[in-house]
């Protein structure tokens, strides 16, 4: 085939690829539609944390698209320039190339670097105990569903698998159990396990923390959009993993005063203690735990 009929094809078969590419890439995020694109498709963040993370994860992105797009450009530039151009010549031939050899190895330190420094800054922002809350809770996971102990308030919600209540069918919103927050209002979990691993995710809060037995695990938000919010267990724990659903409910303060006062009328006061858990709580974790939930 002569030499421009080659280059025709050449052409012709890089811009049918680099179409297919931009075709699935559109495909994909129009079917991935779950958040905006702002947002990197994340859900809307209801905590003060969360457009760090939002962030966070986009600058991640343009990095590692920004990395990929300048590999594919050397790598093309690479195949047309130094092109064998006919059948008896013999392209330059390298063994080493110091510039380059400095740049890929100093520019990927630098960002590795770079984003290590970011990723430990976010994520002791996100573990910040420091502040005085303004609403703490002990969040106790068992298979399959939560415990939540509202422990200055001295009440609890007390939540059974959505599979028992619902006589074997998938469960529905209004049989889970619900944790009720306060808007604007710096909340502490104090995470324990009754049993096995588990992993207590509120999927708008962006952060989840796992709740692992005998040891207990704490983090605080601060709340500032109200709504209803998704729960879950994200660490797979048995047969029945994906049913460990929760609800949370961001209200105003007299909303939540109202649903304290419910429980309370409901007989629903005092704490439920590790007494249920199937192991100990290690010695050093002792003083981590409220005062009111301890044996």
């Amino acid at each position: 085939m002569p030499r421009t009929e080659r280059r025709v094809a050449l052409a012709g078969s890089v811009r049918r690829r680099a179409a297919v590419l931009v075709a699935a890439g559109t495909g994909a995020a129009v079917l991935s539609g779950c958040g905006d694109v702002t947002r990197g498709y994340l859900p809307e963040p209801a905590t003060e944390v969360g457009p760090d993370v939002i962030g966070f994860w986009n600058a991640t992105w343009i990095a590692a698209l920004a990395v990929g797009a300048l590999v594919c450009f050397l790598v093309l530039w690479a195949v047309f320039a130094y092109r064998r151009r006919s059948e008896d010549e013999v392209p330059v031939q390298f063994r080493y190339h110091v510039p380059f050899e400095i740049l890929y190895t100093v520019v990927p330190v630098l960002m590795v670097a770079a984003m290590f420094g970011q990723t430990v800054t976010l994520q002791n922002a996100m573990l910040d105990t420091d502040q005085e809350p303004d609403v703490v809770v002990n969040v106790a996971a068992k298979k399959w569903s939560w415990d939540f102990n509202y422990v200055e308030e001295q009440v609890y919600v007390t939540g059974q698998q959505a599979r028992d209540l619902n006589e074997g069918q998938p469960g529905v919103p209004e049989t889970l159990p619900r944790l009720v927050l306060p808007v604007d209002s710096r909340v502490e979990f104090v995470l324990t396990s009754r049993d096995v691993i588990h992993s207590f995710w509120v999927v708008n809060f962006l952060q989840k923390l796992d709740m692992v037995p005998g040891r207990v695990n704490i983090f605080q938000v601060t709340t500032t959009e109200e709504g209803t919010f998704a729960g879950k267990c994200a660490e797979l724990c048995g047969a029945y993993h994906s049913e460990m659903l929760f609800e949370v409910d961001v209200v105003s303060q007299e909303e939540y005063d109202a649903f304290i006062a419910g429980l309370e009328e409901s007989g629903n006061t005092g704490q439920l203690g590790p007494d249920l858990d199937q192991y100990e709580l290690q010695p050093d974790q002792q003083d981590k735990l409220p005062e009111g939930v301890r044996n």
